[in-house]
């Protein structure tokens, strides 16, 4: 990529300008939201121009969309590398249950910019070229457990991917999302690190126990 016009001083290197945008990006957009946040702002921060943002992105919106396609890039980018061939089923769903838990709370960030983008219909989601690429990873990887689980008479047959998919993400997008308003009702601080193992340990064991419920059982 050719430097963006308007750059002075020494020479920048282009991907590494690209991805010092996306950072300060996503920092804004998940405090400010779309609405909120300000290209001028993302600029200031990274010592570049708006022209050069736009240069980069083509507009607010693009920039937007770029940072949730990196967020979800980054997700499914370790679901995809996850080892998990030589475990067995029950333990091969826990990691990437636990994988799916670390992930979320080392990026809160992740978390909010789903629940802005929601708040949008997922109207930006739904233009990206990405689309199309940004399922295939998780539900791939749990296919494959699932079909080795139900083979060898260990997983309930009446349930896909996806719903194991959506019953991990339900548990880890909740515990940081929710963390404020559950701690204000209940006194409970979800993301406490006294409670971190418990609470890494009750979704892998949600998911293990909902897949072997009544197999075997007549």
């Amino acid at each position: 990529m050719a430097a963006a016009p308007g750059e002075t001083g020494r020479q920048r290197d282009p991907e590494r300008t690209r991805a010092d945008i996306l950072d300060e990006a996503t920092a804004e957009f998940a405090e400010r939201g779309l609405a909120g946040a300000r290209v001028d702002e993302i600029a200031a921060r990274t010592r570049t121009t708006k022209r050069m943002l736009y240069y980069y992105f083509g507009s607010k919106q693009g920039l937007y969309l770029a940072v949730l396609e990196r967020a979800y890039a980054g997700i499914r980018s370790l679901e995809q590398g996850l080892e998990v061939a030589h475990l067995n089923p029950a333990k091969a769903v826990r990691a990437v249950a636990e994988l799916t838990f670390d992930h979320h709370e080392a990026h809160p960030d992740f978390i909010r910019l789903v629940a802005i983008e929601n708040i949008h219909h997922a109207e930006h989601l739904r233009a990206s070229p990405m689309l199309s690429g940004l399922a295939a990873p998780a539900v791939d990887v749990l296919g494959g457990i699932l079909a080795r689980g139900r083979a060898g008479g260990l997983f309930r047959d009446d349930v896909d991917a996806l719903d194991v998919h959506m019953l991990i993400s339900a548990f880890c997008v909740f515990r940081v999302s929710n963390r404020h308003t559950f701690a204000a009702i209940f006194d409970r601080d979800l993301l406490d690190p006294g409670r971190r193992g418990h609470y890494r340990q009750m979704v892998g064991d949600l998911v293990v126990e909902y897949l072997t419920a009544h197999v075997g059982r007549s």
